[in-house]
């Protein structure tokens, strides 16, 4: 899955303005017979349906059952839509999620299993470079929650930011394994399980060669699992480095 579009490379103050209710409704023409919400409601479910490649103005207003030229006195254009489709798909349920207060780990698994999901319900995410983000409620109501999760571990302000920039490398590349490969089923009608056994029969005579003795002398079930055990083995992996750096923070502190 490449990538396709870039979010905040439309008008960013106006896709701000958008995102926090600063805009003017329209006062002119006819009276309104659409939301801003349900616009990028539809557009969200046009990318869900079809891929970020189906997404455009004209799409979304057929979806609608209006005229393209309706959305323009919400919206200026496709690029103002993606970032708020981006942060309409990022709205934090705070009642899903621990008390930051517990302890940071708890928050931070419930951050994860969160992102994997949206993921899983919303994989055109993966075709948006997220390089230059537009900050709007949703996505720092999400922030805001990591920072309170992370306060009172030691770490400063920027090892936190530079954590989670980090945490969200970890959980981008873990979905990105995972809705590939369920793209790539569907995409050819072949199950994964089909792929890799149609290699079985070169890939056993490979490993007789003696050319890959370490791969040759893994256990036979050694692939076999599913993606979920793969991701929680993964944040097990990660969370504990992260606890590590924060025993080291505690550590310098307490020392006399």
């Amino acid at each position: 899955m490449t990538t396709t579009e870039h979010s905040g490379s439309g008008d960013v103050s106006r896709s701000l303005e958008l995102l926090w209710g600063l805009d003017e409704r329209p006062s002119r023409g006819p009276k309104p017979v659409l939301t801003l919400d349900r616009i990028v409601t539809a557009a969200v479910a046009v990318a869900d349906a079809d891929g970020l490649g189906a997404l455009s103005m004209r799409r979304v207003a057929a979806d609608l059952g209006v005229g393209a030229m309706s959305l323009y006195r919400y919206v200026p254009g496709k690029a103002e839509l993606l970032d708020l489709m981006l942060d309409k798909v990022a709205e934090f349920d705070a009642d899903a999620h621990p008390d930051p207060a517990v302890g940071w780990r708890p928050a931070m698994e419930a951050l994860a299993r969160g992102s994997r999901r949206q993921y899983q319900r919303h994989p055109w995410l993966l075709q948006v470079d997220q390089a230059r983000p537009l900050l709007g409620p949703n996505a720092l109501d999400s922030l805001e929650y990591s920072v309170r999760a992370l306060a009172g571990t030691g770490l400063t302000d920027r090892e936190k930011m530079r954590v989670l920039v980090t945490f969200g490398g970890f959980l981008t590349g873990v979905a990105r394994t995972e809705v590939n490969a369920a793209l790539a089923e569907k995409r050819t009608g072949i199950s994964n399980a089909d792929f890799w056994q149609s290699q079985e029969p070169v890939l056993s005579k490979v490993m007789l060669s003696g050319r890959y003795p370490a791969l040759a002398a893994l256990d036979e079930d050694t692939f076999a699992g599913d993606d979920a055990a793969a991701f929680e083995l993964g944040l097990t992996a990660f969370l504990d480095g992260i606890a590590a750096l924060i025993g080291t923070r505690t550590a310098r502190t307490d020392a006399p």
